[in-house]
């Protein structure tokens, strides 16, 4: 059982006591019990990847192996705002390096750092499949495409809350 106050609030931390006496040696639920895991922490953390394995009778490889197989898990927190800027070639060609550039100094982070609020991260990746919007980027799945730099401003400034 997990009593470590490093992972979340007193709340979370029993959820996911609850969460893993449920599912006691039951090693078919790793995948419920990893979304579960995130759904409570908002990703996993690391220090959960052995308490599960443990508390399921499996080896933690196999939990790693699943966690980073499926693009639905994160081992890092997740911001408020997601920004993906795609790196692909039609992006990369049409000036994306000079937009990824421009959002890094703005937010005043590196590549995968969250802001200091926990509102922004920022990730690149290889295509978002919108090659005809080059260059693009996506901010939380909304898609904006055929972008300049002189757009990044603009459009971060329109999450503010």
């Amino acid at each position: 059982m997990c009593d470590c106050k490093k992972l979340g609030t007193d709340e979370q931390v029993r959820a996911f006591n609850l969460l893993l006496e449920a599912n006691k040696e039951k090693s078919e639920n790793v995948m419920e019990t990893l979304q579960k895991t995130q759904n409570i922490f908002g990703y996993i953390p690391e220090e959960t990847v052995k308490m599960i394995a443990e508390a399921l009778k499996i080896a933690e490889n196999k939990v790693y192996g699943i966690i980073t197989f499926y693009s639905q898990f994160s081992l890092t927190p997740k911001a408020k705002y997601n920004i993906d800027v795609c790196l692909g070639t039609a992006c990369f060609v049409l000036g994306a390096q000079e937009i990824f550039d421009k959002v890094l100094s703005k937010l005043g982070v590196r590549v995968g750092e969250m802001t200091k609020d926990g509102k922004w991260i920022v990730t690149s990746c290889r295509c978002l499949g919108c090659c005809g919007l080059a260059p693009a980027i996506t901010i939380n799945g909304e898609v904006y495409g055929k972008l300049k730099v002189e757009d990044v401003d603009k459009i971060i400034d329109s999450y503010a809350d």
